[in-house]
């Protein structure tokens, strides 16, 4: 059975992160049909804000999509869910 596979990723700070998120992003590049990134705006210091979220939407081989998830896991900093609807 096919599924859709959605990765969130909490990102606690874009910049202190990014150097060690980007990489793993490209390495899995071929696995990630969509790629959605979403972080506030501190309208107390017209800025954005140090966190965000990140969106992938996945396909291919769900092997990779393991190998992508655990290479995230390992990182400080950040927190991954996954949503996996069956299709029919």
């Amino acid at each position: 059975m096919k599924e859709i596979w959605i990765l969130g990723i909490y990102v606690k700070d874009r910049l202190g992160t990014i150097n060690t998120i980007q990489p793993i992003l490209t390495k899995f590049g071929c696995v990630i049909s969509t790629r959605l990134g979403l972080h506030n705006f501190e309208e107390t210091d017209e800025k954005c804000a140090g966190c965000g979220l990140i969106l992938l939407e996945l396909t291919g081989d769900h092997n990779e999509f393991i190998k992508l998830e655990n290479e995230l896991l390992k990182l400080d900093g950040i927190e991954v869910r996954k949503m996996i609807f069956p299709q029919s």
